[in-house]
């Protein structure tokens, strides 16, 4: 395939930039999970950044989400046509919904984003995807630790996932022009995990230079299939070149392992993109952030509320920052709770953009668009 040297890149290869042109602001694609997109200058002090699930959709729809909506491109835009349309009805407030039609053509529709949700590089590596018709799609562990040990040879012009994946693109720039998208690449440790199951925490312990390999043999592959893909779009018409990290799991192990295991990797990623981010999921940060100081170019930072708020914004004043509220917060707290909730992120923490992200079926329309109405008001009162 190709893979680079192991190593960091020289200090002088980074691209410099000022804040605005490293920051990434969070992005949640239509039915998928979340990702990020570089910020264009418009973002509020309050940016609401929100999705719902693919059941959803279903619900309301009817859309199907099996296996034809990921390898289907022309499929997959009429059903995101329609589900743009209907969500620019109910919560006209938010921009990112808004039906933007160019010669009869929605370019945000015509769009690789969301395929293979999380999968993508599990399914390079083998992992077999469980489709469903109101979910994302998931995976079964699949690796045994002789396979972390002999890892494979990854050969991007023959793998099938990829040779799909050529095929989706081929048919998006004949059809539409620019192949629109942010794919969602994820992180090394998430995709070990995807593979392996939670016997990596014990393979994390017992044998870590094992784990410590495997997880560069990820991080070469997240760099060159995202590097191939964009390097597609970009010719296409459609700018793109950044690499947002999934650190999702990475609650479930220490600082210290963060700072042994990951933060190398995290690190040398940063020097190969203009923008570069890190997604923590909505847990407590605190404890990772000393060692995610190190990384020079942090264009996007989230974290839970009930982190060290004040802290973050101290230490990553030029990073785009961003705080994720979970569904079940939004559906159980009462006006007052989540108004004091939000008055505290834009005391301690704005700048950032306010995720709502994974919402289902249980959350009413009126409720979302009075949630909206109150992050609009706080807003609102500081300017």
């Amino acid at each position: 395939m190709g893979y680079m040297n192991r190593g960091f890149c020289k200090r002088g290869m980074q691209l410099k930039t000022n804040a605005m042109g490293y920051q990434l602001r969070n992005h949640i694609p239509l039915a998928g999970p979340a990702t990020r997109e570089p910020c264009d200058g418009t973002e509020g002090r309050l940016r609401v950044s929100m999705g719902f699930t693919p059941r959803w959709y279903h619900d309301r729809l009817g859309v199907d989400f099996d296996q034809k909506w990921h390898l289907d491109p022309e499929y997959r835009y009429s059903s995101l046509v329609r589900m743009k349309e209907l969500l620019h009805s109910k919560f006209p407030t938010i921009p990112y919904f808004t039906p933007r039609y160019t010669a009869g053509i929605e370019p945000t529709c015509a769009t690789i984003s969301s395929v293979y949700g999380i999968l993508l590089i599990p399914m390079i590596y083998g992992a077999i995807p469980m489709y469903s018709v109101d979910g994302w799609p998931d995976a079964k562990p699949i690796y045994t630790f002789e396979d972390l040990k002999n890892q494979p040879e990854i050969h991007l012009d023959t793998n099938p996932t990829l040779n799909q994946l050529d095929s989706q693109m081929d048919f998006i720039a004949s059809h539409w022009g620019a192949i629109h998208g942010y794919l969602n690449y994820q992180g090394m440790l998430n995709i070990a995990v995807k593979l392996r199951g939670s016997e990596l925490f014990i393979d994390l312990l017992e044998e870590p230079e094992v784990v410590k390999s495997f997880l560069w043999h990820i991080a070469e592959t997240i760099e060159a299939v995202s590097k191939r893909v964009q390097e597609r779009q970009r010719a296409s018409g459609f700018p793109v070149d950044l690499l947002s990290m999934s650190n999702c799991t990475v609650s479930m192990i220490s600082a210290g392992q963060y700072e042994e295991f990951l933060l190398p990797l995290d690190k040398h990623l940063s020097t190969r993109y203009p923008r570069f981010g890190i997604h923590t999921c909505n847990w407590v940060a605190d404890r990772y952030l000393d060692a995610m100081r190190k990384i020079d170019k942090m264009g996007y930072l989230d974290t839970g509320v009930k982190s060290d708020l004040p802290r973050i914004k101290r230490m990553f004043p030029d990073t785009r920052r961003a705080l994720l509220i979970t569904p079940g917060e939004l559906e159980t707290m009462d006006e007052s709770e989540l108004l004091s909730m939000v008055t505290k992120i834009d005391q301690e923490y704005a700048p950032c953009d306010i995720v709502l992200a994974d919402l289902e079926t249980t959350i009413t329309d009126e409720r979302v668009r009075s949630i909206l109405d109150l992050i609009a008001s706080v807003e609102a009162g500081r300017k």
